[in-house]
């Protein structure tokens, strides 16, 4: 199928995208396109307005922000896997684990956070490094914890007349560790389940979520206190098997075990 006819404005600056988006109902965003093409050819979506964002100069780049990495929200998967970020080896990757090198050269950031597939890897992984969302809408710029950010399946906190600008990620310490792990029925495909760890002790800092939910990534607060205290001792099967029962009750068995399995590997990352 084709997409249906829409207008189409590539915005010289920020501001000028924002008073577009703005403008009436009926615009989406272009970044990398990789979800939105697709929609868009199967009249999934069908916006009045195209806005084309991908080439605005101050999306685009990755930037030292004191103890943080802030990244441009049309930056795209691949130059995040070709990055050299100290304290962001956790970001380089999980980039380099997305999908396939020619959608990582297109798909953005961004894009994915406001997408919000359950399935993808930023929404995990950007709440297990305790990550914030910047957005810019009409009424300026505002911030949102990105363990917060999507709310559930396809939806998010983000307005429709606002737009990612970029995304702080906390750098970690040289003592951090960190563990991601996905299970895909085959290289590329999105995962049936999946998880993150981030433990950094000179930060006084451990998560650990779990994504490919039916909604948005979770918690699991009880494990998590037992990594702290215990370390590599707190990560059994059962201690696992547990805390997924006590945050997601709403579990089957197949769910749990392939949750487990995938908390249990990314533990094995965290303290190899």
């Amino acid at each position: 199928m084709k997409a249906a006819a829409f207008e189409y404005v590539r915005p010289r600056d920020l501001a000028e995208a924002v008073r577009a988006l703005g403008a009436g109902s009926g615009a989406k965003l272009l970044a990398g396109g990789q979800s939105l093409g697709p929609m868009l050819n199967l009249r999934l979506a069908r916006p009045r307005l195209l806005i084309d964002i991908a080439r605005l100069d101050v999306l685009r780049r990755i930037d030292h922000a004191g103890d943080a990495w802030r990244v441009g929200g049309a930056v795209t998967h691949a130059e995040i896997e070709d990055a050299t970020l100290p304290g962001g080896a956790m970001l380089v990757a999980v980039a380099g684990g997305i999908a396939y090198r020619a959608v990582r050269n297109r798909g953005t950031i961004g894009g994915s956070l406001a997408h919000a597939d359950p399935a993808a890897d930023w929404p995990l992984a950007l709440a297990a490094l305790d990550a914030t969302v910047v957005v810019r809408g009409p009424a300026g710029e505002r911030r949102v914890a990105a363990d917060r950010f999507m709310t559930a399946a396809f939806t998010t906190a983000l307005g429709d007349d606002e737009i990612v600008e970029a995304v702080l990620v906390p750098k970690l310490s040289a003592a951090a560790r960190f563990g991601y792990f996905k299970f895909c029925r085959k290289t590329g495909e999105f995962p049936e389940a999946s998880a993150a760890v981030v433990l950094d002790p000179a930060r006084r800092v451990a998560r650990l979520f779990v994504g490919a939910l039916s909604g948005a990534p979770q918690p699991l607060p009880a494990l998590t206190s037992h990594l702290a205290e215990r370390g590599a001792g707190a990560a059994t099967p059962d201690a696992i098997a547990a805390a997924l029962t006590a945050a997601l009750p709403g579990l089957d068995a197949v769910e749990r075990r392939m949750q487990g399995g995938a908390v249990l590997r990314a533990l094995k990352q965290v303290f190899a």
